[in-house]
């Protein structure tokens, strides 16, 4: 498969998704969705283009006119890139001395009720919003649930992302050693990740010890020592855009006993999660599974963050699997199970998978063994 093939999709699944943001915004009550880059944009057209300080819109009217690329000319070769030329986009590109705001305004109605996406600067959100009418609402209510669901293609590219990740975890012993920093450990982890089919590593998170005691610790001079618990979260892309996350807990050399036994409970926790993952239930009730089992064995305070977050053209998108979030899961849905428990100034662990709602209940996009690992 090509280059430019991997990029994005076929054009007519984002044809489909045009189609659909129409009548989502009409469903709104909005006349127009002003998208500017960011994971709304590659969503709709498969645009990977970067926000600069000059502005580059897509303006989707809900009349079911043509919708519009808004881009200076010197960006136009990005479009290559993107479905735009095969969807029939209508282009309208302009030059440094030339108002691209108005220019947007020109393609609306007076009145024009807008939703904007939430990647949106603000350098461009209030010249926008002045050269429109009334404040812009967000975009996400309306995108939200299209993006919630995915579709096989972007099943398929979790899938990818999963597998590719998982090789990386499979390799841990060739960098995870006593003596090595966490800094240095990070670097033959990030180098695997693009070896293993990543586009770019995202995020690799070395905790060992103590650190791994908090869990948005990214890595440090610390020097790795025997005995040391250390969590590995790392992830990255896969063309086109979407994300591997994946969470795993070794120790270096053999466990306390207490370590042992509180890691078999975070393990039963995470599995009760993923157990419980079907269409019909709510986001709230996977949090409940997870923390229901810590809360049984004594750990309930050690769990200090949601059990999951959803992923797709974001590391962290919709659906939150959080308490409160009432939201009834549907297939299609993708998010991540982690439960963690964390023991300050001692050690953490964490144990991740992304998974996917199916209409039978529920699939794994990652397969590494959960328990702790030895190394």
């Amino acid at each position: 498969m090509s280059a430019h093939t991997d990029a994005r999709f076929a054009a007519k699944v984002y044809g489909q998704r045009l189609e659909r943001a129409v009548e989502l915004m009409r469903a709104a009550h909005l006349d127009a969705l002003l998208i500017t880059p960011g994971p709304d944009l590659r969503y709709l057209i498969g645009s990977a283009a970067e926000s600069f300080e000059r502005l580059t819109c897509l303006v989707i009217p809900a009349d079911g006119a043509t919708p519009s690329v808004v881009i200076p000319k010197l960006e136009l070769a990005s479009l290559g890139d993107c479905a735009a030329g095969e969807l029939g986009l209508q282009v309208l590109d302009w030059v440094d001395g030339v108002d691209p705001y108005q220019l947007v305004r020109s393609i609306l109605h007076a009145g024009s009720r807008i939703a904007v996406a939430d990647a949106m600067p603000a350098l461009h959100l209030i010249p926008l919003a002045e050269s429109t009418t009334g404040l812009p609402a967000s975009a996400t209510p309306v995108l939200r649930e299209s993006r919630m669901i995915k579709d096989e293609a972007e099943i398929d590219a979790l899938r990818r992302a999963g597998a590719a990740i998982d090789r990386v975890h499979a390799r841990m012993g060739e960098f995870l050693r006593a003596g090595r920093t966490e800094a240095e450990v990070s670097a033959d982890i990030t180098a695997a990740i693009i070896e293993e089919g990543h586009t770019e590593a995202a995020f690799v998170i070395v905790g060992s010890g103590p650190h791994g005691a908090d869990p948005h610790h990214e890595v440090s001079d610390r020097v790795i020592e025997a005995g040391d618990v250390v969590v590995i979260d790392i992830g990255g892309p896969v063309a086109p855009g979407y994300y591997s996350d994946s969470t795993r807990t070794y120790v270096l050399g053999t466990p306390s006993p207490e370590i042992v036994e509180r890691m078999a409970v975070l393990e039963a926790a995470q599995a009760a999660a993923v157990a419980a993952v079907r269409p019909g239930v709510t986001a709230e009730s996977i949090d409940a599974a997870a923390r229901a089992v810590l809360a049984d064995a004594g750990l309930g305070e050690a769990f200090i963050h949601r059990t999951g977050h959803g992923i797709g053209l974001s590391v962290h998108e919709e659906p939150y699997i959080v308490a409160g979030n009432d939201l009834v899961l549907a297939p299609g849905m993708a998010f991540s199970i982690e439960p963690g428990i964390y023991f300050r100034g001692e050690w953490g662990a964490r144990i991740e998978d992304i998974v996917v709602v199916t209409a039978g209940g529920v699939e794994s996009m990652n397969n590494r063994p959960h328990g702790l690992t030895v190394l």
